[in-house]
């Protein structure tokens, strides 16, 4: 069986390789794609594969926007944290759907699916697609974040980050329990991937929950510096150029 993920997290796409290439050693993952330029560019130049697992959102768009411009056949498991997309999957005759962090049971299952409906090519609905584009082109925002932590993965509830910086070309979550988690994402990526209603972006390095703000103090330069909890060790200067936006934000 010949397969291909399309999964913009890299943790999420090596943790299902590997539950994959443990449960069934006749398959073979020939590729693992995070975009869908990326995925566009690969079919140009690849045969389709017998089965795809594809996360619903990319680093650069929907995965729906593949399935609109190119004629696939091959059945789709989606891999997804938004439940909510989950009914909507289906209406483009996905093949099953699992929730994010991947279950072992869960994907027995839709691989069990799969097999019963081998050699079976699907089609998918134009104008359903069309629908599900313009539907979920509205900003979404993440709701937990996988992270690892030794050899365990797990996940945090965006609920529960403070604040997040970048250190050295990586970038920490702090939780409200004190504990720092690396995630695979740069900080600019992040910035568009939280509520901007609840996170701001104060300088180059830090993003902030509002909930996390106990002090604002006026600073050097026309500048403000926070204090937030958990943030003893860090010092947390909002940027002259985004002090306008930020009081703009505290008032909304």
């Amino acid at each position: 069986m010949r397969v291909l993920i399309i999964e913009d997290e890299q943790i999420s796409a090596h943790l299902l390789e590997d539950i994959l290439t443990e449960e069934y050693p006749d398959l073979e993952v020939i590729e693992r794609l995070h975009s869908v330029q990326g995925t566009m560019d690969w079919f140009d130049e690849n045969e389709e594969p017998d089965l795809i697992f594809m996360d619903i959102q990319l680093s650069d768009g929907l995965s729906f926007d593949v399935i609109k411009n190119l004629d696939l056949r091959t059945p789709i498991i989606f891999t997804t944290a938004y439940d909510q997309y989950a009914l909507k999957a289906f209406k483009v005759n996905s093949l099953d759907y699992i929730l994010k962090p991947i279950d072992r049971k869960e994907l027995s299952a839709a691989i069990a699916k799969y097999k019963e409906l081998h050699g079976k090519k699907v089609s998918y609905d134009s104008k359903v697609i069309e629908e599900l584009i313009k539907s979920l082109s509205k900003p979404s925002y993440k709701e937990r974040f996988m992270v690892k932590s030794g050899q365990n993965l797990g996940y945090v509830l965006v609920t529960e980050v403070l604040f997040a910086f970048a250190d050295e070309g990586l970038v920490f979550l702090i939780t409200n329990d004190g504990k720092k988690h690396h995630i695979d994402h740069k900080i600019e990526e992040l910035q568009n991937l939280l509520d901007p209603k609840n996170f701001f972006r104060v300088n180059r390095k830090f993003i902030v929950n509002i909930n996390a703000i106990q002090k604002i103090h006026t600073w050097h330069n026309s500048r403000l510096k926070l204090d937030l909890m958990r943030g003893d060790e860090h010092e947390i200067i909002v940027s002259r150029e985004r002090v306008s936006d930020f009081k703009n934000w505290l008032g909304q």
